[in-house]
């Protein structure tokens, strides 16, 4: 039977959401944080002799990709509103979208300049960029990002600004971006605390909706309910898998009928004024194979581990040697679980595609050579298998690197949580 999602009141529907004269409530930033983001650019320009920074247009990945505009202006939200930027060593930044001067001078007081597209935006760019005059020019996203292998400008911007100035030098700007993003500030890591709240609400109607015979479906539109009901825009990332054992995430729930001992895996994330927490808690219908809550007590100890040693100048690849050592010398010798296996997954949480990241294929030396910095945040959730590969599960949450170790920024316990008993 459906369960009324009346049981997860919220409270907090306007009570943190800015009320700036002429601007519709939309969660936002403040204005000194809007003078610390763009000096930091500002300085790293300067060191790279850029003249002008290009953050193109890129809804793609529940617009990740689109991320350094946000950031840079407050322009965005929704998951069709392209919008692309201009930022200049000196003067005024520029955004260019589709119905620009409609809609964004009304969310946001960071931007003024807000120039019309109309769906053509190299052409603007270009424009922009000729008042500026520049010898150098930053393109963010002209070369591999976090999860971007072949970047994520598109082929007609990058030929329309090349083909404008043939004399100029178009350079990678993807890194400079990237580790000026790294480090989040208090007003950022409050907005994912309050990312965090909202999945928190999600984890909640998983577990009282989660029956045998309610479709997958049915438990995530209740996820997906109280997210939104709580505030959170879309599109949301959210992988979702349920089954007996399941071994990897889908991109989406399904329409199979829940049974009893299945087990839900997914990646919850909720956005906060762009910015997206996330959590990973395995949801069992009933007592799940005794074989997960084994390899989740060796999680635990992952876990805990991992915690501790989130301080800043480790790498993640020390990290990622000491997690697979740990799981080896914590698995048992005999027994269904012999010879398990861990590995440490974490990436940057933020406002979009933040890094740097480790996965179980993403290992590039360059992300595991990064040393984490404080207030640097991740998803930490490393992963146990079987040695046969059969069983696998995670526990994650979203935490801040501290002096003294990693700071959970959820409240719920660890383990896997059991839902329709």
């Amino acid at each position: 039977m459906p369960v009324s999602m009346d049981r997860y009141p919220v409270d907090r529907s306007l009570a943190d959401v800015d009320h700036r004269e002429g601007l519709y409530p939309y969660p936002l930033f403040s204005l000194q944080e809007r003078d610390r983001r763009w000096k930091a650019v500002r300085q790293a320009m300067a060191e790279q002799n850029l003249d002008a920074l290009v953050t193109p247009q890129n809804t793609g990945h529940s617009t990740d990709f689109q991320s350094n505009t946000r950031w840079l202006t407050q322009c965005g939200g929704g998951g069709d509103s392209d919008i692309a930027g201009v930022f200049p060593l000196e003067g005024e930044v520029t955004i260019v979208a589709t119905t620009a001067g409609f809609r964004w001078p009304t969310v946001q007081d960071w931007v003024t300049d807000c120039r019309e597209a109309r769906r053509n935006y190299g052409r603007i760019i270009v424009q922009r960029l000729k008042e500026l005059n520049p010898k150098r020019i930053g393109i963010a996203g002209l070369g591999d990002g976090t999860r971007t292998p072949e970047g994520t400008i598109n082929h007609g911007t990058f030929t329309q600004i090349r083909d404008a100035f043939p004399n100029a030098d178009l350079v990678d700007a993807t890194d400079l971006m990237a580790e000026i993003r790294y480090v989040k500030s208090e007003e950022e890591i409050a907005f994912l605390a309050r990312s965090k709240e909202m999945i928190e609400l999600a984890n909640d109607a998983e577990v009282a909706t989660a029956r045998p015979g309610v479709s997958d479906w049915e438990v995530w539109a209740a996820c997906m309910y109280a997210m939104f009901k709580a505030g959170s825009e879309m599109p949301v990332h959210c992988n979702w898998v349920s089954g007996p054992h399941p071994r990897r995430t889908l991109t989406r729930a399904s329409h199979r009928l829940l049974q009893k001992g299945d087990i839900i895996f997914n990646e919850l994330e909720a956005s906060w004024g762009g910015y997206r927490a996330q959590s990973v808690v395995p949801v069992s219908v009933g007592q799940p194979d005794p074989i997960f809550p084994e390899l989740m007590k060796i999680q635990a100890v992952l876990f805990d581990d991992m915690m501790e040693n989130l301080k800043p100048g480790t790498t993640l690849g020390e990290l990622q040697t000491r997690c697979a050592k740990l799981a080896s010398d914590s698995a048992p010798k005999t027994g269904p679980i012999a010879g398990a296996t861990g590995l440490l997954t974490m990436h940057g949480r933020g406002a979009g595609d933040d890094g740097p990241i480790i996965t179980g294929s993403a290992k590039d030396p360059k992300q595991l050579n990064v040393p984490l910095k404080d207030r640097m945040v991740f998803i930490l959730k490393p992963q146990m298998h079987t040695a046969d590969g059969e069983y696998v599960i995670a526990w994650g949450d979203t935490v801040v690197v501290t002096p003294q170790g990693g700071r959970r920024l959820g409240t719920r316990p660890h383990g896997i949580e059991i839902a329709g008993d």
